[in-house]
Order: structure tokens, then C-alpha cells, then sequence
């Protein structure tokens, strides 16, 4: 008698598809260890084996950054708000044939892009391509709720302005690609940088963490004025400006405003009450870097300024890059998780321990631009990366493939 094989359990699939988190944060947790992947391998072989890996179409360095700006997070940005725009706005959700293109051309564009930067130059074109479509197509998702919305949700009014200009960097990169000259790289990394990825974090925590706290802290009081994010914003902007033209010895009464306000901010929100409860602290603690990035940006202006030298390398970019940005990553991204997995919100020992990990790699790159054999110390810095994200994410991957532990739905 004839057997039948049973056919492979399709669970996995269809959960991926049950929450546009689940799709585009699983496809982040890879893209983290893949792009930072290439970058380490990038550095160990320049460190020990130079001339072992073909060279790039875009420049190693600037490929890094283009990579974690415009592929690696905004898989985080549209998962988070292709799932939070409908609550804010009090609208249904978008259905997993509306969504899982943006995910799947997320996705697609980083693995082929990262691959053609080992020498295959037409994978680098066609994975920016893909990036770019599934890109327009998240705004424009975003877009459709904030028409029927009227606009009238300030906070997803300027995250969609932001991920807009985010498409303009991403054409200039096109521009290159396609016989530009470097100042088109140049443009898209720093509008990447203070009008994209820094806009969009700025806004999510305004909105959220005085909103977290709130639940938290006992006798909290929300605070989060319009005028701190707007002044914030053109802050931010105007410091991007004035890094386009090039003009670094007059960023520093800029710098130092942001420095301030984010630090007043930190006061305000009450950093120091919220280490009662880890997964409240990381927020704070991730923000608290904003001031400090922005405190090095000034003292590196001001120093120019004087003595016409460009002191502390990029230690202020990777304050803002590894310090805000990587921190709040990880506690964003793990409140989320824990919350839409019916799981208590709560920061477990793997999250914690990345958590740390990250602080540990940030001060390490830090100082990589004092400290002596400079090659050595990024490597280092890279692998630690690695190190503090690899359990993160693989946990964060289960839970993505995995029922909600509650039963419920999502």
C-alpha cells in the first residue's frame, strides 16, 4: 500500500504574515547581522589580508553607512509603523497582500546589494532598485492612511516627511551609481543621516517614551511638547545643511542647542526614576545619548573653528549611529516584540545583555579614534557588534516564527 508524504507545515509562513512587525522586524534582526556581516569582513580583511576582497562599487566605508541607513533600519521604521499608524489614527489595519511587498523588496534589496558589494556590481543596482520600490511602497501605504486621516496626526506627519526625504537620498545614490560623481554618496548619507533616520527616531520618541514612562513612573506627568519636537527637528536639519555645504566650523552653537535640549529633555522625562524597570530604562538610556553625540559634534566644531584641525574623527557619528541609534534599536524594537507577542513587557536577560553589549561596542569605537593601530580597534568594535547582536536577534527570530504565547492573534 502506497504512503503519502505529509506536506511540510506552512505555519511559519502564515505567521509572518499575521502582523507587518513579525515580516519586516525578522527581516531587520537578519539585516543586522548581514550587513555588519560584509562591513566586519570588510575590516578584518583590509586589517589582515589587504586586497583580498574585490573592490566595491561604492566605497566601503560609505556603502556601511548607506547599507544600515537606508536598508537595515527602515525595515524597523515600516514595521513599526505599518503596524502603529492604524492604532494612532483609529483605522484598520492593511492586510498582509498590502504589506508583505514592502517587506519582501526590503529584504531582497540588502541581501543583493550586500552580495554585489563582494564584486558582482550589477547585484549592487538591482538590490538598490529593489530597496527603492519596496520603500515607495511602505510611504505610500503610509501615505493612504494619513490622506484618509486628514494629516491630523502631527507625529505621522513628519515620519512620513521624513521617510520621504529618505526616497530623495536614496536617488541620489542612483545618481552615482549611474555616472554621478561622489558628491551625490556624500548628499545621500548625510540626508540619510539628519533627515531620515535621525527625524524618524526623534519623533518616535517623542511620542513614546513619555507615553511608556507614563505608565511606569508613579506621579508621571506627560511631557512632550510640539514645540521641543519641532525645535529639535529644524535643529537637526539645519546641522545636515550646514554639513552639505561643508561648513564645519560653524555647527557649533547649533550643536550645543541640540546638546542642551536633549539633555533638558532627558531631565524632564525623568531618566533617572526610570531604572526602576529595565525596559523602560534602555529608552531613557538609549536617548541620553542624543546629548551626548551632539555635545562631541559641538566640541569638534568649536576646536575647528580655532585651530582649523578636524579633532575626534567620527566619534561624534558613531555616538549618534552606535550610541542612539543601535541603543534605542534594541529597546525599541524588544518593547514592541515583547508587547505584540502577548509576552510580559519586560527586559529579559538576552535583551539586557545586548543591551550592554552595545554600550560596550559604542565606547569601544570611541575610542578607536585616540587609540593607537586604528584598523585593529574598528574590527574590534565590528565584531562586538556581532557578538552583542547575534543572540538578540536569534530570540527575536523564534518569537517572529512563532504563536503569540497569549493565543491570541497577531
Amino acid at each position: 500500500m502506497a504512503t503519502t508524504l505529509n506536506p511540510v507545515p506552512l505555519d511559519p509562513l502564515r505567521l509572518l504574515a499575521a502582523a507587518p512587525h513579525r515580516l519586516l522586524f525578522l527581516g531587520g534582526a537578519t539585516a543586522v547581522l548581514l550587513a555588519m556581516g560584509w562591513w566586519t569582513a570588510w575590516l578584518l580583511a583590509a586589517l589582515l589580508a589587504p586586497g583580498a576582497l574585490p573592490a566595491p562599487a561604492i566605497p566601503p566605508g560609505w556603502a556601511h553607512a548607506l547599507g544600515m541607513q537606508y536598508q537595515v533600519l527602515p525595515l524597523f521604521f515600516f514595521g513599526f509603523l505599518l503596524t502603529v499608524y492604524p492604532r494612532w489614527m483609529g483605522l484598520e489595519s492593511y492586510t498582509p497582500r498590502q504589506f508583505l511587498p514592502v517587506g519582501v523588496l526590503l529584504a531582497l534589496g540588502y541581501l543583493l546589494f550586500h552580495i554585489g558589494l563582494m564584486g558582482v556590481p550589477a547585484l549592487v543596482h538591482a538590490g538598490w532598485v529593489a530597496t527603492l520600490l519596496g520603500f515607495a511602497i511602505g510611504l505610500l501605504l503610509l501615505l493612504r492612511l494619513l490622506w484618509r486621516n486628514g494629516g491630523e496626526d502631527t507625529h505621522a506627519l513628519l515620519i512620513w516627511i521624513a521617510l520621504a526625504l529618505g526616497v530623495v537620498g536614496m536617488l541620489l545614490v542612483v545618481r552615482f551609481l549611474h555616472g554621478g560623481d561622489a558628491q551625490a554618496l556624500f548628499g545621500a548619507i548625510k540626508l540619510g543621516t539628519f533627515g531620515l533616520v535621525l527625524p524618524v527616531y526623534l519623533t518616535v520618541c517623542h511620542r513614546m517614551i513619555p507615553f511608556f514612562s507614563n505608565n511606569v513612573i508613579p506621579g508621571y506627568r506627560v511631557w512632550r511638547p510640539t514645540w521641543l519636537l519641532l525645535t529639535l527637528l529644524s535643529l537637526v536639519f539645519v546641522h545636515g545643511l550646514l554639513e552639505l555645504a561643508h561648513a564645519y566650523a560653524f555647527l557649533f552653537p547649533v550643536d550645543l542647542a541640540v546638546a542642551a535640549l536633549a539633555a533638558y529633555t532627558s531631565w524632564r522625562w525623568r531618566l533617572i526614576e526610570a531604572r526602576r524597570n529595565r525596559l523602560l530604562l534602555v529608552l531613557h538610556w538609549g536617548f541620553a545619548w542624543l546629548a551626548v553625540s551632539f555635545a562631541l559634534y559641538a566640541l569638534q566644531s568649536a576646536w575647528f573653528a580655532w585651530s582649523g584641525e578636524f579633532a575626534l574623527g567620527r566619534a561624534p557619528n558613531h555616538a549618534l549611529f552606535i550610541g542612539f541609534f543601535g541603543s534605542l534599536m534594541v529597546a525599541m524594537v524588544t518593547r514592541v516584540t515583547q508587547g505584540h507577542s502577548g509576552r510580559p513587557l519586560e527586559m529579559g536577560t538576552i535583551p539586557w545583555l545586548s543591551f550592554l553589549g552595545v554600550q560596550v561596542v559604542v565606547l569601544v569605537r570611541l575610542a578607536a579614534e585616540v587609540l593607537p593601530n586604528q584598523p585593529l580597534w574598528l574590527a574590534l568594535a565590528a565584531l562586538g557588534w556581532m557578538l552583542a547582536f547575534l543572540p538578540w536577534a536569534l530570540r527575536s527570530a523564534w518569537i517572529y516564527l512563532t504563536p503569540r504565547v497569549d493565543g491570541r492573534a497577531g
